[in-house]
Order: C-alpha cells, then structure tokens, then sequence
C-alpha cells in the first residue's frame, strides 16, 4: 500500500509540475495580449462626485473669411425678380462629401473668394471681404443694396467651412460645418467619436495661419481643454487622433506571430500532459 502510494506521488509529481508551468504561461500571455486599454474616460479631472462645476472657457472669436473661402450671400427684397437676380450665385465649386464615399461630391454654389480677397456680386459689383467676419460683409452689403431696394434683407454664411478629422475615430473624413461656432468635440462628434484605440490624451490640431503651420496638442482626459484659445476650430482645420499602444500592438505581424507560436506550443503541451500517466 505505501508502496502504490509512493508511486502515485512520483508519477503525479511531474504532471503537477507541467499544469503549473502551463498555467503560468498563459497568465503571461494574457498580461501582455489581453492588457485593458487606459485613459478612456474624458475629463478625468473632473471627480465623480460633483454634481456641478464651473470652468472658464475660451472666448469665442468669429473667424475671418480667408482666400479661397466659399460664401453663400442671399439678398430677399420685395421685388421677387429682383432677388431672384441677386441670389444668382457666382460659382459652382467642387464641394466635399461628409463621409467616406466612392460617390462624387456635391458642388458647392456660392461666391469664391478670389487671390485678392475679393467676391464679385450681381449689381453690387466687387466687394473686399478678406480678414473680415461674415457679419461685418453682411453689413455691407445690406447697406450697398439699401441704395437700391427699399430693406433688403441679407444672409452671408460660409458654404466652405471644412474640417477634416483622421486617425482613430468612427469615421474620419473631412465634413463642412452648418454653422461658424465649432468646437473640437462638435467635430469629433461628427466623426463618430474616437475609437477605444484613440490616444485621448494627445490629439492633435493643424492650423494654416497666412501661410504657416500651427500644432496644437490637446489632452481630453483634463477639462482644461475648455479654456484653450484653439478649442473653437477655423475652417481649414485638421484634427488627428493618434493610436494607442495597443492599436500599435495589433496591428504588429511580429507581435501576432510569437502569440500564434506561443499558442501552438502551449495546445502541444496541453495535449502531451493530457496522456501522460493515463
């Protein structure tokens, strides 16, 4: 009797052995493939107890309309042949779709503002726009018309004003905005929201100011996001999303290839300890 059971011990040993041994490998492999992805969560300086704060943001600025900027002006008078000689719009421009689509985009139809920051309009002739905020040429316009038609009422907004959102969100491409007042999250917003392999704490913001580039990096994991003098975009403006390191990790062939070794090893061994001592 002492005797089987000493055999017992000597057989099982070995087998006890190998199923700790397995079992440590894969706790080693799931730490370095299965590791939970961190910096998720926006505002994270922002403590789940507060029920109210107050941060001071940004100013906003109304952005000035730049060469090659696209503008619909619309001039409503109460002779309806008038306005409808007044709303010819100047061009059609290629425009830019909303989304990734092998479709073409719509033309945009609207007045191009010209090298010398000039727009031409029905009656009204050439007009000096550049450096100044759709309201202001609005303004102008309406009093320029005012010596023709009796209150003319008119409408100048941007038909142009494009962002464009890459890397690792929903759906990056570039989109033009409804209205002046963009912020940052509005346009990530509109790309889908970044991905769980977005790097909330390092995006990125290209700006072309006359000519020269601005980079900006942002951090949406802090609420002092809000008080950046970039938070509002321009048109124009390229929002980035780096990838994480595990977006890195996955799309890494070498990375694949040793787990894939390691797994086919580990099934091997898995299978020989099985019918040992059976």
């Amino acid at each position: 009797m002492m005797l089987f059971k000493k055999e017992r011990e000597i057989h099982n040993g070995p087998k006890r052995s190998s199923l700790r041994w397995l079992l440590g490998m894969w706790v080693v492999i799931g730490m370095f493939a299965c590791k939970a992805p961190k910096n998720i969560t926006y505002f994270r300086d922002i403590p789940d107890s507060v029920r109210f704060a107050e941060v001071n943001q940004t100013i906003y600025k109304t952005p000035e309309i730049q060469v090659d900027d696209i503008l619909q002006v619309t001039i409503q008078t109460l002779d309806p042949a008038a306005t409808t000689m007044l709303n010819q719009q100047g061009q059609s421009v290629p425009g830019t779709a909303p989304s990734v689509t092998s479709a073409p985009a719509p033309a945009i139809n609207g007045y191009l503002v010209d090298k010398d920051g000039n727009i031409s309009l029905p009656l009204i002739g050439k007009l000096q726009v550049k450096g100044k905020s759709t309201d202001a040429v609005r303004d102008e316009i309406q009093a320029k018309a005012g010596a023709y038609y009796k209150d003319p009422v008119v409408n100048v907004r941007f038909a142009n004003f494009k962002v464009t959102v890459l890397g690792e969100v929903a759906r990056p491409s570039s989109y033009i905005m409804p209205n002046e007042k963009v912020s940052l999250l509005d346009a990530l917003g509109m790309a889908g929201d970044l991905t769980i392999f977005g790097k909330r704490e390092n995006v990125l913001l290209i700006r072309d100011n006359d000519g020269k580039k601005e980079f900006v990096r942002f951090d949406l994991n802090k609420s002092n996001l809000f008080t950046s003098p970039y938070f509002y975009l321009r048109q124009g403006d390229v929002v980035y999303v780096e990838p994480n390191k595990n977006k890195v990790a996955s799309t890494d062939m070498q990375q694949v290839k040793r787990i894939s070794i390691m797994a086919s090893v580990l099934s091997l061994l898995i299978v020989v300890a099985s019918r040992i001592n059976f």
